[in-house]
Formats: structure tokens, sequence, C-alpha cells
């Protein structure tokens, strides 16, 4: 038996047999609760969630009968349905046994047990409660599969002719398996995207692993996209996969693709090349099965002219490319957007908030939206939280004042990491310092601020 992680409950009269129980399961499992009253089990299984519970079929109140073990039995399987029971009787009689399965027992030990057949007999229990969840994750799973594939675009709002252009391409390229480059500024839903291609592609049973591509350090890259084998480097204590054996057979992920480094290009672009991939400190070659989508929001085109990116991974990740509109481009879309973000916080703050005055939709129209749908979303969520009326009003949105010309001129003369740190700055003064709000707000990660502030010293 080799079950650490496991989590068991014995319940008998008898305390020796309770002692003896402990000593034997505890060199086995996370966790080996004993209990002598079997009032105790709702309980105990309101607190914790067992992997399996070996029940005594006879209390000292019922001799040999077995009737008030089977009592509990079905008190178990009524808490959950799901519960592994293997039911101990010192009486051996076959019969009970039998009448205890069709009741819902997984299998019984006889008292005394064998050592070797009792970890044996629970083992096997403790495999059949894992198979039996994950049966009942993945049925869970298949059903939002399938209410998400019966609605037409997921969390994805928009009327405007960008957007319905957006859906179009979507439909062209979901059922392929070309590699798909998504373009956008920060903000413009790209991550949204990527998830709806994978929802309609044929591979929307499997997996969608998302990458942030600008939180994973040059040293812990290849370990992190590849795997790993025990001992290829100090903290190697095992083996570990990859994300892209943790993708295979679904979707990868890979956002803000143009921050990796030129180094990290060749390795990404090799591995592609190949179809396969080699974990760190093996030789092994391993064949991967994914369906590629990168993003980014950095002028890529430019960054190739620089030689800040390597044009064959371009051409290699870029078969079909997706230009997202930024929120300005689609005024049109605003009333439908803060509609449906007022809906979700109305009910997170519990609001009685269900009108929008035209004037303040007039006014969001008007503004640049530097951020995009995430800044709109954000303005919706702090209006929800400061109106104190039934209806949403201009005076309720605190909007950041437009650029001046003067600061355009101003930002002109600065290199990108001066620029950089200038508006995290601007930023985490704005929000005071709440780092969850400014990454928010940059349209980044908060491992993606927290690297940056680390450059910056800020």
């Amino acid at each position: 038996m080799n079950e650490k992680n496991s989590k068991i409950l014995v319940v008998d009269d008898d305390n020796d047999v309770l002692q003896a129980a402990h000593l034997l399961l505890k060199q086995h499992a996370q966790l080996v609760h004993t209990e002598n009253n079997p009032d105790k089990i709702p309980t105990l299984m309101a607190s914790e969630s067992y992997d399996l519970i070996l029940l005594d079929m006879n209390f000292k109140t019922d001799v040999s009968s077995g009737q008030e073990g089977f009592y509990w039995l079905d008190r178990i399987l009524n808490i959950d349905p799901l519960a592994v029971v293997i039911m101990i009787t010192a009486y051996g009689d076959v019969e009970m046994a039998v009448q205890a399965i069709k009741q819902g027992a997984a299998d019984f030990v006889l008292k005394p047990w064998q050592n070797e057949k009792l970890l044996a007999t629970v083992s096997a229990g403790i495999k059949l409660r894992r198979s039996q969840t994950e049966i009942s994750t993945l049925k869970s799973r298949e059903k939002q599969l399938a209410t998400d594939l019966d609605q037409k675009f997921l969390n994805i709002i928009g009327d405007s002719d960008a957007m319905r252009q957006i859906f179009e391409d979507i439909g062209k390229v979901a059922q392929t398996d070309a590699n798909i480059l998504i373009l956008g500024e920060n903000g413009t839903g790209k991550e949204l995207i990527a998830r709806e291609i994978h929802r309609k592609s044929l591979r929307h049973d499997n997996v969608f692993i998302a990458v942030d591509m600008g939180a994973i350090t040059e040293t812990l890259f290849e370990s992190e996209l590849f795997g790993h084998v025990k001992g290829a480097f100090t903290d190697a204590r095992e083996d570990r996969i990859g994300r892209f054996e943790t993708a295979r057979g679904g979707t990868l992920f890979l956002d803000e693709i143009g921050n990796l480094h030129l180094s990290l290009q060749a390795k990404l672009l090799a591995v592609l090349e190949n179809r396969a991939v080699t974990r760190v400190g093996s030789n092994k070659a391993i064949p991967i099965d994914i369906r590629l989508i990168c993003a980014t929001n950095m002028p890529i085109y430019e960054m190739v002219d620089n030689n800040r990116f390597r044009q064959d991974l371009l051409y290699r990740i870029n078969t079909v490319e997706i230009k997202l509109p930024s929120l300005r481009e689609r005024p049109g879309d605003i009333s439908l957007l803060v509609k449906h973000f007022l809906k979700i916080y109305r009910k997170k703050y519990n609001k009685d908030i269900n009108r929008i005055h035209t004037a303040t939709i007039a006014r969001l129209e008007k503004y640049s939206w530097p951020g995009n749908v995430r800044e709109l979303q954000h303005a919706v969520e702090r209006a929800v939280i400061m109106c104190d009326d039934d209806i949403l009003r201009p005076k309720d949105f605190f909007l950041s004042a437009p650029r001046t010309r003067k600061e355009e001129l101003i930002l002109e003369q600065y290199n990108l990491d001066d620029v950089e740190k200038a508006v995290i700055k601007k930023a985490l003064l704005k929000y005071k310092g709440n780092v969850s709000q400014a990454a928010r707000e940059l349209g980044l990660t908060r491992t993606s601020l927290y690297r940056r502030m680390q450059k910056y010293d800020l």
C-alpha cells in the first residue's frame, strides 16, 4: 500500500482494534482517525473528507446481527454517496458480508486480520474512491462543456462590426489546428478569445493551459515548459512534467510571448519544429500533441525589425493572426459591456441598481479607455460600490484625465525602461500601493508587476 495522501476513518467499539488499525495504517496514510462511538460519524464526516471508512458490523448494543452496522452504512452513504466503506466483522458471516456489499459497502475484512490483507483491501478501496471522484468530476466537466458549447460566444460581449469580424475569424479557425497569434492592447480580452477558440475546437473536451510568459524567469523557463527529471538540479526532488506535456491533446496558450528573451525563443522554436520536448536532465524526446495559441500586446513586427524577436519563430506561431480592436475603436459596444458588468457587480455587492442614465453612457463612449475592457470593468465595479441610488449616473464613474500633448512630448524623450518605470510608479501611487489594482490597471498579472517592481527597485 502506498497511499500517503489518503485520509482514513476507523469506527469500532473495541479500543484494541482501533489502536492496532491506527498503528498499522498511519505508516501508509496522511491521516487516520479512530472513533469508538458511531454516533460521532456525521460530525466527523462534516469536518473531514475521508478516502475510506472502516466500519464495524457489530457494536456492543447489537452483538452479532450486524443491524447497527447496516444502519451506519446507510447513514454514511446518505451523507456521501461516493464514500468507500469497508465493513469489519469478527464473525465471518458470509451472508452478512454479501448483504453489506449489496447495500453499498465496497468490501469486508475479518477480525483478527492479516496486516498484508488489510493493507491490500484498504489500498484497493482508496483507489476506488479516487476513481469514483474522477468520474464524478469528468461528468460535471462534460455537463459544463455541453452547456458552454450551446452558447454562441461565452463571455465575449460585442455587436460592433469589429467584433463581428472577430467572431467570424474564430468560426473559421477554431476547428483547425493552425497556430494562432492574437494581437491587441492590454485589457482587450486576448485570453478570452483564446479560450473561445479552444471551446469551439475539436480539442474542447481536453485541457486549456494558459502560461504567462512574462511571469516565468529565464532560469525556470525550461523546467516550467518542458519539465525536468529527478536530480536535474538542486531542488528537483521528483520528476515533473512541463506545461507542454500537461496540455497534451488540448490547447496551450502562451500569453505575453513578446516578453520572451531571444535565447529562450530559440529553445521554444526547436520544440515547435520538432513537435517534441526533452525534460531538463534527460535525453529522451517526448512527442507533444497540442494546439498552440500565442498572444502579445507588444509591437512584434517592430521587434523583429530590431532583432528583438526571431522572425522564424514569428512565422511558426502566426499561421493565423487575429488583431483585437481597442475599446475606443468600438464605442458602440460600451453600453452592452456596462450592462453585462452591472449585472455581475450588483449581485456581488447586493446593490439594487437596475438602470444606467443615458448621460452616463454618453460620457463613457467619449472616454478613450487606455486600459480597454479591463479598465471599463474596473470602472463599473467601482461605480456600483460607490452608487447610492438605483441608477448609475456620470458622477459615479471616476475616469482618468486624458493625457495632454505636453505629457506625450515628455514621454517621447524617454527610453522604454524609463517609460515603463514611470507608468508603474504612477499606477502604484494612484492605487496607494495596492499591487492587485495597479496590475489590473496596467494589464499585467500580479507576478509580472512584482518582477518589474523588483527590476526598477520600486
